[in-house]
């Protein structure tokens, strides 16, 4: 998606904001599209460090592997809390109403630790319903903020990481790492990465960004938001995304667009993989297999020679799935690449609601990284969007 594209030169020097959005995954998506509704005339710009919308629920577009794209984050999201929350309620209708989603009744199944596939055990990621983009993750994104021609009043920039925040005469001023310089009025963060400590290794920077733009006892709120920040951490992942050859196929010819295998405690730290998801495309299947795990995820980061990495990870591959009656192992000659995620999901303490708008500074917050039965899942970045919308009312 392209959206007006100023030179920065001009911008540092003339344009100015209503509201800046920092990131562009699903929360930023649904915050836009639902404040735009009723701020039409408003001047805003999304910027995000990916090359596209989506975050982590996004998809990849190779570049090496032409006619590849394959959702390289979460494939699909589910909503435990709507019968209890009427505006998530009316939202994901909305969503379905619009087709910009589907139920999702792929199969899902845990492997045990004899690799015999057993029913999905309940938990956070699985009760509830679960739902499809109609096409792909970076898609539902795309539709989203999309919808009305609301894109078309939205400039993007994408490809542009902030590392600096400051306030100054009720104005926020961002650079971004290659010296561009954005102003507004308001701010929205969806990402939390200029909140938290975790930014200083991954920005090469001293000092937290929103730290930096208001001292400590500025403000109480303020203060109170890096204080849980400070107590949150993030889960770290590898994704392979496995391209094969035209004529691999499912043994038992399965039919859906996706097919996803999670595999037990035991069996995860045997084969130190998470889970793998099948995704069917124009014909073709592609697999994306996700690991958390710290050993692998080391042994990626200090790997000499990446062909000898790739192998093993295939080697892993055929290994688990020898003698399953549904998936044909690898032949060896596939293309495989690999992400290594920077934006990852949050675990530990999250942040109350309540501190999701600071009126003094012009700052809101929102993503998954807030308290609530969505934390670190999309059901928790789309409820705070929506909750963060009805809090930006009556602003000028």
């Amino acid at each position: 998606m392209k959206g007006k594209q100023y030179h920065f030169e001009l911008m540092k020097s003339k344009i100015t904001y209503d509201l800046l959005i920092i990131g562009g995954g699903i929360s930023a998506c649904v915050f836009a599209s639902k404040y735009l509704q009723s701020n039409s005339r408003k001047k805003i710009a999304l910027i995000e460090a990916g090359r596209g919308l989506g975050g982590r629920s996004s998809t990849r577009i190779s570049k090496r592997f032409e006619g590849w794209e394959l959702n390289h984050g979460a494939p699909n999201f589910n909503i435990s809390n709507s019968k209890n929350n009427l505006q998530l309620n009316s939202y994901i209708d909305e969503l379905l109403e619009k087709k910009f989603i589907k139920i999702d009744d792929s199969d899902l199944v845990f492997l045990d630790e004899k690799l015999n596939m057993e029913s999905i055990e309940n938990s956070d990621f699985f009760c509830g319903n679960r739902y499809l983009s109609l096409n792909t993750m970076r898609q539902l994104s795309e539709n989203i903020i999309g919808f009305n021609k609301i894109k078309d009043k939205i400039d993007f920039y994408f490809e542009t990481l902030i590392v600096d925040l400051k306030f100054n005469n009720n104005q926020w001023i961002i650079s971004s790492q290659n010296g561009d310089e954005f102003k507004s009025k308001y701010l929205i963060s969806t990402s939390n990465l200029l909140l938290h400590k975790r930014s200083l290794e991954i920005l090469n920077i001293n000092q937290i960004p929103l730290r930096k733009a208001i001292p400590l006892n500025n403000d109480k709120s303020i203060d109170l938001i890096l204080k849980f920040l400070e107590k949150q951490y993030f889960i770290p992942r590898l994704t392979f995304l496995i391209y094969t050859n035209k004529n691999y196929t499912y043994k038992d010819f399965y039919s859906k667009q996706y097919r996803y295998f999670y595999l037990k405690r035991n069996l995860e730290n045997k084969y130190r993989f998470e889970r793998i998801i099948f995704q069917q495309q124009n014909k073709k299947i592609g697999i994306v297999v996700h690991t958390k795990n710290t050993d692998l995820i080391n042994s990626y980061s200090k790997a000499k020679d990446e062909n000898i990495f790739i192998k093993n990870i295939s080697a892993k591959f055929n290994q688990l799935f020898d003698g399953n009656t549904s998936v044909n192992l690898l032949s060896g000659d596939e293309k495989i690449s690999i992400m290594k995620w920077r934006a990852s999901q949050p675990s530990g303490c999250a942040v109350p609601l309540s501190l999701q708008f600071n009126r003094k500074y012009r700052i809101g917050f929102c993503g998954d990284w807030f308290e609530g039965r969505g934390f670190g899942r999309i059901e928790g970045s789309i409820m705070s969007s929506l909750k963060l919308v009805s809090k930006f009312k009556n602003l000028n």
